[in-house]
């Protein structure tokens, strides 16, 4: 029976592994400080492999370097004990949500939902520090190897040691900078969609270098745009230099071919003419399934033959019959067609009708589903003029201040109404697109989301994370009670969906308002769990139980789904089988006992097999003996052959 990890992915691990199924002629082994064999790349061999594309030494290249950018790579690899404990009296609605905010250290965050969310974001948004010798940047820890990087994960800190101040007279102001945002991002392209894509709002102090790490991440041809957005209508008359109005969001999408935007930036209008003067003659078939010749009312014959004049003419292939402006067949033509013949069966397949009004031209024109024709959010954002249609900070404070009767509790917010015309413009024809955000600050991107999910009846999800930074004593917030910028987000969200739910009374009845918390802390499990070694066999023997004392059977449930990939906004419910209290995650894709007195017995394993769960999960602790877990094994082989048996 095999134990979970109960730590987040190692990166280097699964950098040697892909390594390997490529050159497997470079892994060799070797001793590690303990003595133990493990494997690893033989570079000599790799080089060898690579020899006309390895760069060494000084030889001149192109790329961006800084002090520190080989930690943050460190960092962003290695492994973490921590865990997300859930925190249900500052949920809401926890049983039915599939909203998440967690709180703690997006860096931890972002490796904790690697397993659970790889390839699954749809869009990112983040508004990280500008830089300005004012604000805060992450202290982040890393060391020579991933073991001792491991064991210092699972030791428990306060947030208030992760954030030091970033001043301008810091001889590594911007490198530090960009060792905060380096693996972050890193981490952060792993969980978009193919399709995905990311937003980051900055100013014109790291805009360059933010943009030069997005090539290096993201790769510089999947760099899409360069928005503006204006905070305010005119600059401070105050000011003795030249203020700048605009902010600016860099746009890039994780592929370089799967992708869609509303705004004009790839030609995705509702009416596409098939035809292009410009293009060269070319074959295609349109699929009878999707034509329509006229209207439904129109029966008929075409003859083989030219139609139309000059350069658009269009030869149609076979004779077709038409009944009630259906084909009998599918149509072959020649013309100067504006599409592939590949992207026009991806149309088919995606629903797409084909009209053909004039017979006496047969030009088609194409009726694409899921794509609404005159909503350009992104081109008012690539215009460099104000646009009085898009809020600024002024606006953004106003709203702010509606929610929080009367006091704004966040310095220089972005307005909701930004966020939705990015999530507009990419999140359109998806049945449940997740957004996430792990610099929520105020949670302005929860707000959006829920907004626009009760104006279309849309199901978008999202996942904030914020670290809990201390307040400011002499702020507004803290004056209100707000301690923290995550308490801060979290009751914005609160008051927005009360808000959202109030305003739309009749038509958002089922709008998704809630979000689970999530709280980043050390492990469930005891150091032991991960440093065996350093415990003598006697001080083992008084340990049977490898689980802290202060963690709860919900507390081991979020790090074993965390451990399974398991998507961390399941329904959860609880029932009492023979005797022992079950957690069932989305009915069965995960069952959990977590009985650790020996109470796991084979009646008890027969009940719980009858249901034929996916996956189940026991704690050591409850099998009295090991023969009793090998008649468990056998138990589930019997009577459920698929569920996969894990314990902790």
């Amino acid at each position: 029976m095999e134990k979970l990890k109960m730590h987040s992915s190692d990166f280097t691990e699964e950098n040697i592994k892909k390594l390997a199924e490529l050159f497997p002629n470079c892994v060799t082994e070797e001793k590690d400080d303990k003595g133990d064999i493990r494997k690893s790349i033989d570079f000599d061999l790799l080089r060898q492999e690579l020899s006309k594309n390895i760069i060494e030494g000084p030889r001149e290249r192109y790329h961006l370097d800084w002090p520190g950018k080989r930690d943050a790579l460190l960092t962003a690899n290695a492994p973490i004990a921590k865990t997300l404990r859930p925190c249900r009296k500052e949920s809401v609605d926890f049983n039915k949500t599939q909203n998440l905010f967690i709180e703690g250290d997006n860096l931890d965050a972002l490796k904790l939902l690697q397993e659970n969310y790889l390839g699954k974001i749809k869009m990112i948004y983040i508004d990280p520090p500008y830089n300005t010798g004012n604000d805060f940047v992450y202290e982040d820890d890393f060391a020579e190897n991933t073991e001792e990087f491991l064991k210092k994960s699972n030791q428990k800190d306060e947030a208030g040691n992760r954030l030091v101040a970033n001043t301008e007279s810091n001889g590594r102001f911007h490198s530090d900078w960009l060792s905060m945002m380096y693996p972050r991002l890193k981490l952060a392209r792993n969980l978009l969609k193919d399709d995905g894509v990311i937003f980051i709002s900055i100013n014109d102090g790291e805009v360059a270098n933010l943009r030069k790490i997005c090539d290096e991440i993201f790769g510089e041809q999947n760099f899409i745009a360069i928005l503006n957005w204006h905070k305010k209508t005119q600059p401070s008359f105050l000011s003795k230099e030249i203020s700048n109005v605009k902010e600016y969001i860099l746009f890039y999408k994780k592929t370089s071919d799967l992708i869609s935007t509303k705004g004009g930036l790839t030609d995705i209008n509702k009416h596409v003419e098939m035809i292009n003067i410009s293009n060269n003659v070319s074959d295609r078939t349109i699929r009878k399934e999707n034509a329509i010749i006229k209207d439904n009312k129109y029966y008929g014959n075409l003859k083989a033959g030219i139609y139309g004049k000059g350069v658009l003419k269009i030869e149609l292939i076979e004779d077709v019959k038409i009944f009630r402006g259906k084909p009998d067949k599918d149509l072959k033509l020649i013309g100067k067609f504006k599409w592939t013949q590949e992207k026009m069966n991806k149309s088919f397949n995606e629903g797409d009708t084909y009209y053909i009004k004039n017979t006496s031209s047969l030009r088609p024109t194409v009726d694409r589903v899921n794509k609404i024709a005159n909503i350009k959010p992104l081109i008012d954002l690539l215009s460099k003029k104000i646009n009085p249609e898009i809020p600024t900070n002024t606006d953004a404070t106003n709203e702010l201040k509606i929610l929080f009767k009367g006091i704004s509790p966040m310095d220089y917010p972005k307005p909701s109404k930004l966020i939705s015309y990015l999530i507009e413009s990419i999140c359109f024809g998806e049945k449940y697109p997740l957004i996430l955000d792990f610099f929520a600050g105020s949670a302005t991107t929860a707000h959006a989301v829920m907004q626009l999910n009760a104006g279309d009846g849309g199901n978008r999800k999202f996942i904030m994370v914020q670290l809990p930074e201390l307040c400011d004593e002499k702020s507004e917030a803290f004056k209100a009670g707000y301690e923290t910028i995550a308490e801060i987000g979290k009751e914005r969200t609160r008051r927005a969906g009360k808000k959202i739910k109030e305003e739309n009374a009749l038509t958002a009845l089922n709008l998704d308002i809630g979000f689970r918390v999530l709280k980043v802390d050390s492990s469930n499990m005891q150091d032991v769990y991960y440093n065996p070694d350093d415990y003598s066999q006697d001080l083992l023997s008084k340990m049977a139980d490898n689980i802290k004392p202060d963690r709860t059977d919900e507390d081991l449930l979020f790090q074993v789904l965390l451990d399974w990939g398991v998507d961390l906004s399941l329904p959860v419910s609880k029932e009492n089988v023979a005797g022992n209290k079950v957690f069932f995650v989305s009915d069965n894709a995960l069952v959990a006992c977590f009985a650790k007195n020996g109470e796991i017995t084979e009646d008890f394993c027969h009940e719980l097999a009858k249901r034929e769960p996916l996956r189940v999960v026991f704690r050591d602790s409850g099998f009295k003996d090991d023969s009793m877990k090998i008649n468990v094994e056998q138990i589930f082989k019997l009577k459920s052959p698929h569920t996969e048996i894990k314990t902790i």
